[in-house]
């Protein structure tokens, strides 16, 4: 596999996991001491990985737990954001400047805060009021934060007695590493091939529903257009039909990431639909991913997850094939804005 370290892999993705139990504890904590609401709080594309946990509790429980934008909640909070409220703060560096500002701001008024970062010794690791560190960079950490904040989701629906198999969910998903490592594996031919057939072209509309909305919307902004410079049309499969239908024609390049949650079938209407106007249309579905002792609900929670293990291959080569290193920055973090 092209520049793939298993080993390195399988710790990353183990240690995210890992957390299960004292996350599960701590949880119990908070909601016994009074917490009556969940903000996620990412700043940028880390954001976009909370969000399917986000809609796994909207659809269990009614219980608070929505997400914010850092920048904006400095400027104009939510009500809520208090001493009842827990707010999460994802970050892979520890060091992202909205959210540092935001955690200040968020001591001033009494919230309190949890951040999941990858990397120690950092503003966010170790000012927040709680922390989980487990070390992750850019090509593993997609899958990271999307385990770890469906974690803390399945801690609170465990808490409230809103499923009834917290457990054995857990479980299953320890299974990950391994099952993800091997799906990256088997994947490994159509990445190339896919790379090399997308290599040159500029312009991609990238669509998916539920839990693969947020997965379609974080390569198409994060990935091709941060990393790659490439220019991408992010779009949900619900609204696809509301405006971006009518940029489809011959030669235009269509990405549907389709799932296991209940919302597959507004992918299925992309899918019927886009073939019949153009010739580039690139289906990823997460239902041709063997992934042995994972049970139907289950993949149904995970689908993003296996997506961002299989689109971190198409990745890999792309930045080879067009002499463009992930790594790459023109403004972000180099120019002051």
């Amino acid at each position: 596999m092209l520049n793939f370290d298993r080993d390195r892999y399988l710790a990353i993705q183990s240690g995210a996991l890992g957390i299960a139990g004292d996350m599960r504890s701590l949880v119990g904590e908070l909601l016994s001491s009074g917490i009556e609401r969940v903000f996620f709080m990412g700043t940028g594309g880390v954001q976009f990985l909370t969000q399917p946990a986000i809609e796994l509790a909207a659809r269990y429980s009614t219980f608070p737990i929505s997400g914010q934008m850092p920048a904006q909640v400095v400027v104009a909070p939510p009500a809520g954001l208090n001493e009842r409220a827990l707010v999460v703060l994802p970050s892979l560096s520890g060091t992202t400047k909205e959210s540092v500002e935001l955690l200040s701001y968020l001591k001033s008024v009494g919230a309190r805060t949890l951040s999941l970062t990858g990397h120690e010794n950092t503003p966010l690791a170790q000012d927040a009021d709680y922390n989980f560190t487990n070390f992750a960079e850019d090509d593993t950490s997609s899958e990271m934060f999307y385990l770890q904040s469906l974690l803390l989701v399945l801690s609170i629906l465990d808490e409230r007695g809103e499923i009834g198999n917290y457990n054995e969910i857990v479980a299953e998903l320890q299974r990950l590493p391994e099952l993800l490592a091997d799906a990256k594996a088997a994947f490994e031919d159509e990445a190339a091939t896919l790379a090399e057939t997308i290599k040159d072209e500029n312009y991609h509309i990238f669509t998916g529903a539920g839990s693969t909305w947020p997965a379609a919307h974080y390569y198409g902004m994060c990935i091709l257009e941060e990393m790659q410079w490439i220019r991408t049309r992010p779009v949900h499969a619900s609204d696809f039909f509301h405006g971006t239908l009518e940029l489809v024609e011959p030669g235009v390049s269509v990405f549907l990431l389709k799932g296991e949650d209940p919302y597959r079938t507004l992918a299925e209407r992309v899918e019927k639909f886009a073939p019949r106007y153009t010739d580039r249309l690139r289906v990823i579905d997460t239902t041709k991913i063997d992934l042995p002792g994972i049970s139907t609900s289950v993949r149904a929670m995970i689908s993003p997850v296996v997506l961002a293990s299989l689109l971190e291959r198409l990745s890999a080569h792309l930045e080879v094939l067009r002499e463009h290193p992930l790594t790459t920055r023109r403004y972000y973090k180099r120019v002051e804005y």
